[in-house]
């Protein structure tokens, strides 16, 4: 067996139908399937019964831990050459294995990862976080875009590793958030080869809405510090940006509501006015008109503004609180905001 993909799942029955339905589709049949139900209380079993005379598919159960530790759980009992970790949001075109292959048989590494890309189906919503997060105008390009900042780390979504080398660096570590970056940081530490394959896609859901797109960025902001702590050196310029950008913003919302004060006593203040909205208009026209070019959707480009915005205050404020409590403030343990579920 040359491939394993493990699949940690919570609550998500119908997220595991599709994923699975698409793995039945690929063009390569070399691997099998390792599903983990994570603590569900909406197990996916019925879900993988009805895929399990079609796939090398094998399902487990266990007490919630989190993604982490559930893809070490699944690795424990995989047989594949290769590990591929899989979020359960997320759908694979039926080239995909192909594509991870053929990289492997043109230049061998030890470990890998691919980029993401929004599905025609998914809502505007998804569409737009989406762009957040993949746009080298919010990230920096850093999460597999031909433009980037920084290398190319691969994240938990669409990662694969020699099953040797994931067992001997001990799997995910118990770190709530940035678990996948902290494992591509130990990868690299380790000497092992490490390459992105852009043609090894996959389609990627994310969240379903706004408050947990800030979940989610305002924990993985925390994390960023959480990381810089375990390995120091692992800051980088890119992962500033979004704190600088926050403290931008907030710079030019005070300057704005000081400049409608000043205007009852001096008219001249309303260049101030605009001097404190200009440089985000400015960037939400690069958005707006990069989304558009992308997406072919005034509805997603202008959707694309506020997610945008979230994903990068978000991210930002999570930074600077982690920053703050940890740098300044010594606090020894790790961060985390938002607590009550891994997946959410």
């Amino acid at each position: 067996m040359k491939y394993s993909l493990i699949i940690p799942v919570y609550n998500r029955p119908d997220e595991v139908d599709e994923l699975l339905a698409s793995l039945e589709a690929q063009t390569l049949k070399d691997f099998e399937v390792v599903v983990v139900e994570d603590g569900s209380t909406i197990p996916c079993q019925n879900v993988v019964n009805e895929h399990a005379s079609r796939l090398a598919l094998r399902y487990f159960q266990k007490e919630n831990s989190g993604p982490g530790q559930s893809r070490n759980y699944g690795a424990e009992r995989s047989q594949g050459e290769y590990l591929i970790v899989l979020d359960s949001d997320c759908v694979l075109p039926p080239g995909y294995l192909q594509a991870v292959d053929d990289e492997l048989l043109s230049h061998q590494c030890d470990a890998f990862g691919g980029p993401d890309r929004a599905h025609e189906s998914f809502t505007d919503v998804q569409k737009a976080i989406n762009y957040s997060m993949t746009s080298f105008f919010t990230t920096g390009g850093i999460r597999g875009g031909k433009k980037k900042l920084d290398k190319f780390y691969p994240r938990s979504f669409n990662m694969g590793i020699k099953a040797e080398l994931y067992h001997s660096l001990g799997g995910f570590s118990a770190m709530r958030f940035g678990e996948d970056i902290d494992f591509s940081i130990r990868i690299f530490k380790s000497g092992a080869s490490c390459r992105l394959f852009p043609k090894a896609w996959v389609w990627h859901k994310r969240r379903t809405d706004m408050k947990k797109f800030f979940k989610q960025v305002h924990n993985s902001g925390i994390a960023r510090i959480n990381l810089m702590k375990r390995h120091p050196g692992s800051l980088k310029l890119v992962h500033l940006l979004p704190a600088v950008f926050t403290v931008g913003v907030s710079f030019l919302l005070l300057l704005f509501i000081a400049s409608l004060v000043l205007l009852f006593v001096c008219q001249s203040a309303f260049w101030l006015t605009i001097a404190a909205l200009l440089p985000l208009m400015l960037y939400s026209i690069v958005i707006f008109a990069d989304s558009l070019m992308q997406n072919k959707s005034c509805r997603v480009a202008t959707l694309s503004i506020g997610a945008s915005f979230i994903q990068l205050l978000g991210y930002g404020t999570g930074f600077i609180r982690a920053w703050w409590l940890r740098c300044l403030c010594g606090r020894n343990e790790e961060l985390q905001a938002f607590r009550n579920n891994f997946y959410q």
